[in-house]
């Protein structure tokens, strides 16, 4: 009876653990296939160029997602965004027939999102460019990108590093949209102060990014 007792015992706990095991690697392929694709350029229903539009004509990433400064989302541009230059500017281009269609039917565009968090990460884009946070280090050379991917994976360890030394990524607030800027660490211990940047301590509380 004892060695019956101790077989199912096995059994029991091996099934367990083999079952927990499978699950992990499951679970482990769907995250790196997740992150695999994420890295890849997406496509958008219009061919938009960034590398032609904010790196060769030198256009502001404020103009198209214009709420990036004050709110937590940064915004899609409208179809108006768009025809405010292409009403006369190309504007017969088959690559602008949907938004052509938007702009006569009042039908928005359907862009495609290219980061997307999960939904217990809480993160205001406005806060990090009032504090000196360029665009470019979450977003990378945007202005290089002929269509836009997620240059690195998002991971609380990626928000940490910086969280933990804020000033070695900080720059002037006038700086945050110019993609080619290089943060000076030892300015950044300045700026650190002057826009009252919270505490390590505090930027790595569990509340500040999950709330």
């Amino acid at each position: 009876m004892r060695r019956r007792n101790r077989w199912v015992k096995t059994f029991f706990w091996g099934t367990v653990l083999g079952v927990f095991a499978l699950l992990v690697v499951v679970f482990s392929g769907v995250a790196v296939g997740a992150f695999e694709y994420r890295t890849l350029p997406v496509e958008q229903p219009v061919p938009f160029s960034h590398a032609f539009h904010a790196g060769g004509l030198g256009l502001s990433c404020r103009y198209c997602h214009s709420s990036v400064e004050r709110a937590a989302y940064a915004g899609l541009p409208p179809t108006e965004a768009c025809m405010t230059c292409h009403t006369f500017i190309k504007p017969d281009s088959p690559n602008l027939a949907l938004v052509r269609r938007s702009w006569e039917t009042g039908e928005p565009l359907r862009w495609n999102r290219v980061i997307n968090l999960p939904d217990f990460v809480y993160f205001n884009h406005g806060a990090h460019v009032a504090k000196g946070v360029g665009c470019a280090e979450c977003h990378g050379r945007v202005d290089q990108m002929a269509v836009v991917r997620q240059p690195q994976a998002f991971t609380m360890k990626f928000c940490l590093d910086c969280h933990r030394q804020p000033e070695a990524r900080l720059r002037p607030r006038e700086q945050v949209f110019n993609m080619a800027y290089t943060p000076d660490p030892e300015l950044g211990k300045k700026l650190k102060e002057i826009y009252q940047v919270r505490s390590a301590e505090a930027l790595t509380s569990c509340n500040t990014c999950h709330r």
